[in-house]
């Protein structure tokens, strides 16, 4: 259980061999870098984690305004004590929409990582796992490795359930409801867009990373970044021909909601031409002037009936020999 009173969220001392233990605020106070990396992990709605954060003179104040931001998008920045790191993941909290991607921030250091969220993010909680385990990372760019992977892992995910939806969407195509498949569609479409928008600068960010790597990264680290960044560039290679998939699923969806209605309305229109005919013999019989044929004969109505049906009838067959309907 997290205590919403403290600066931190979590904080680590790595022993550089996967392990690591817990650090209370003292600890971090006091800490110096020959002890080894630490991850300190705030969140920037806490009070005292923002007091903590911005009463830090070892910090920078535009690097503390970006930890601190509310809205950010994927970006690396180097300066001359470490990195800002900017990544965002699917939100996979509960009652979330995937799409709605969460934000880490990360202050990078050869002997430090400070970490801030504004949402809980799963990759973080792995990572914890991870460390408590055993099995966490042994440097700081291992760190950003091992963050890396496990949020394209979850992007994968994402892309891949929205795909399915797709292909399920285009089967349903002929014969699901049009109405309900449009309204489908177009979420799938937000959703793509949405997710689209901060992967392409995520992209660009690791690109960066893995082609400047500085003293952080060492080369294997930075080859990890590369392929994750291949990685996210499939996933938008993939986002792109889901796009364009829906697209063409909506045009369909479109065409076929034409096409019924037109149907409807050349029925319609059949109809009204079978009808008129008859419409007018009606309004000629009905009217109230002197003169009228068979206003004394008996049959006369019956005689009228008859008429009006062979009229219509022929009308039907005429219709039918011209393959108006």
């Amino acid at each position: 259980m997290e205590d919403v009173n403290s600066a931190f969220v979590c904080a680590y001392l790595l022993d550089g061999n996967g392990a690591g233990r817990r650090v209370e605020p003292v600890d971090i106070e006091s800490w110096q870098p020959g002890q080894g990396l630490l991850w300190a992990h705030i969140d920037i709605h806490r009070p005292a984690s923002r007091q903590w954060l911005q009463s830090r003179k070892d910090i920078d104040d535009h690097i503390e305004q970006a930890l601190l931001a509310d809205e950010t998008r994927p970006r690396a920045i180097e300066s001359e004590r470490g990195m800002l790191l900017v990544l965002r993941g699917v939100n996979t909290n509960p009652g979330a929409d995937p799409d709605d991607m969460v934000a880490i921030r990360l202050w990078l250091e050869k002997g430090r990582i400070i970490s801030s969220r504004r949402r809980k993010l799963l990759s973080i909680m792995d990572i914890r796992g991870a460390i408590e385990a055993g099995n966490g990372p042994r440097t700081t760019g291992a760190f950003v490795v091992s963050l890396v992977e496990r949020l394209a892992e979850r992007i994968g995910q994402a892309v891949d359930n929205i795909e399915e939806a797709v292909e399920q969407s285009e089967t349903q195509s002929g014969t699901g409801d049009p109405a309900e498949l449009r309204s489908r569609v177009g979420s799938l479409r937000r959703q793509t867009a949405a997710i689209r928008r901060y992967l392409a600068p995520q992209r660009d960010a690791l690109d960066r990373l893995y082609r400047h790597p500085g003293a952080l990264f060492s080369e294997h680290e930075a080859t990890e970044l590369r392929e994750q960044a291949d990685r996210i560039t499939r996933y938008l290679e993939d986002l792109d021909l889901i796009r364009e998939r829906a697209i063409v699923l909506q045009e369909e969806l479109m065409n076929r909601i034409a096409h019924e209605q037109n149907s409807r309305m050349y029925l319609l229109s059949v109809v009204a031409a079978v009808f008129l005919p008859l419409t007018f013999v009606t309004g000629l019989l009905g009217m109230n002037v002197a003169g009228l044929p068979g206003t004394a004969t008996p049959a006369a109505f019956s005689i009228a009936v008859i008429l009006m049906a062979v009229l219509g009838v022929g009308l039907a067959i005429f219709f039918r020999w011209m393959r108006w309907i």
